[in-house]
């Protein structure tokens, strides 16, 4: 008899692209004791649909409302150290709402508006290659609509 190995799964993530004056909104994190930048980014909570949790993650990693407006691509990576594999659904639209009270998630150094040109320049210290490719695809007009996600989990409440 043949023995099961378990299931593998990758990390079901969501991430927003946010532009504003020809600058993206971006998140200094410490990741193993390490400063990186990413997208206002984060794992699917259990019970959460997709764009409940992209409105979530940019909400506690930056103190922005995020209103999204369409999806910009759906990427699957897999980290060269660690061996985790990540499927990552990317979000564009716009934010409102600022509080500045709110304290930002853990592990958040801050939030920052930049270029293309001064995210590029910190290619080293990016928290994967999605980030710069999730902002081509944006730059490059890919946009795909909300109504391809569908929450069955609604459907049969």
């Amino acid at each position: 008899m043949l023995s099961k190995s378990p299931i593998w799964k990758p990390h079901a993530t969501v991430a927003a692209i946010v532009e504003r004056d020809h600058k993206f909104l971006i998140v200094e994190e410490t990741i193993a004791g390490k400063n990186a930048y990413n997208q206002p980014a984060g794992h699917l909570d259990p019970d959460e649909n997709l764009l409940d949790a992209v409105i979530r993650e940019t909400r506690e990693e930056t103190a922005w409302g995020f209103l999204p407006e369409a999806i910009t691509g759906i990427y699957l990576w897999k980290h060269p150290q660690n061996n985790r594999t990540f499927l990552r659904f990317t979000f564009c639209g716009q934010v409102h709402d600022h509080d500045d009270n709110q304290p930002l998630d853990d592990g958040i150094i801050a939030a920052h508006w930049l270029s293309l040109d001064e995210i590029k320049a910190r290619k080293n210290q990016l928290r994967s290659p999605m980030v710069i490719g999730n902002i081509e695809d944006y730059l490059a007009e890919k946009r795909y609509p909300l109504a391809l996600l569908t929450d069955m989990q609604a459907k049969v409440s």
